[in-house]
């Protein structure tokens, strides 16, 4: 067996790996290019890919060896799985192991831009706290707010259930989920009531672009956004748009488009924006959790046994 590996990852997951066949292994932080993803998994059996891998049709025909793909992630969106699905190959991720820790991320990203924590800190470290401020530096409070959340998913629902123990009012929009404890709305009633929006939906066709012009129109002057979920979810040009009309009480961004984020990006200009490095489940624990995870369903693909997370389930009973 031939495997391949496109970043940097546990060791331990590494181990789990080499125990079934020899590694191909991508040695560093940052991914490689179109051309070289190409090379690197050319003849593999199986790969442990990460979001910034494109895995879609083109290049699944140029490796019919590939039986197994596992994105160390929860989110698929660089995955094209029909192809993969018509090609034999089967397409896995993490879930589940991320929950908690993107969850208290987001809630993480609330208290920071509502309590503007990020241009304080900014102010005490460039010089600018010379006193007291009776009235610099004014958050909001998050008790008896609404909380609006776009997609009540497992992290969605997390989220409700902590900000909920901060007395927070909780409304979702989610055609799919049913939580009778929480208020279910239209989109346009979540954008509009809504003191604080946080979204958590995967990225597809329909969910590209979903937070533009007319959405933003609809929050109030003051609303807080976060997206922890895919950068493409917010059209970026809108919403810079919005905040050069003094739309919006704050934004907290851990995932943008474009990823990573030029350093001369407008966004970067406000300081009621909070921008950080794509870092939700960013903890020793859940990484490795993720690594383990995502190594298993190669392991157990490959081995001809199911998979912990597979999305196409039916490409293993093809045999």
């Amino acid at each position: 067996m031939l495997i391949a590996v496109t970043r940097r990852i546990d060791s331990g997951a590494l181990a789990q790996l080499e125990a079934l066949g020899e590694l191909r292994y991508w040695d560093d932080d940052l991914p490689p290019t179109p051309e070289q993803l190409r090379e690197l998994l050319s003849g593999v059996d199986g790969a442990l890919t990460l979001l910034t891998d494109r895995i879609d049709g083109e290049l699944l025909d140029s490796l019919p060896d590939l039986r197994v793909v596992s994105n160390l992630a929860v989110g698929f969106d660089n995955i094209d799985v029909a192809a993969c699905t018509a090609r034999g190959v089967a397409a896995c991720t993490t879930p589940n192991v991320l929950t908690q820790t993107t969850a208290e991320f987001a809630l993480a990203l609330i208290f920071a831009v509502a309590r503007q924590i990020v241009p304080g800190a900014r102010a005490a470290r460039d010089g600018e706290w010379k006193t007291w401020y009776p009235f610099r530096f004014l958050g909001r409070d998050l008790a008896g707010a609404t909380l609006g959340i776009v997609g009540l998913g497992r992290i969605g629902r997390r989220l409700a259930e902590m900000a909920g123990g901060i007395g927070m009012d909780m409304i979702y929009a989610d055609e799919y989920a049913n939580a009778p404890e929480y208020r279910r709305v239209g989109l346009d009633e979540l954008y509009r009531t809504s003191d604080v929006i946080s979204l958590h939906v995967p990225l597809t066709p329909e969910t590209r672009g979903m937070i533009g012009p007319d959405a933003l129109a609809l929050m109030k002057p003051d609303a807080i956004l976060i997206n922890t979920a895919r950068g493409s979810v917010i059209d970026t040009s809108a919403l810079v748009a919005a905040l050069e009309a003094g739309m919006l009480g704050g934004v907290g961004l851990d995932v943008t488009d474009p990823e990573p984020l030029p350093a001369d990006h407008p966004l970067y200009a406000f300081d009621r924006v909070t921008i950080v490095p794509h870092i939700a489940s960013a903890t020793s624990v859940t990484r490795h959790q993720m690594s383990s995870l995502a190594a298993q369903n190669v392991v157990a693909v490959l081995s001809g046994t199911e998979p912990p997370h597979c999305l196409n389930p039916e490409v293993l009973k093809r045999g």
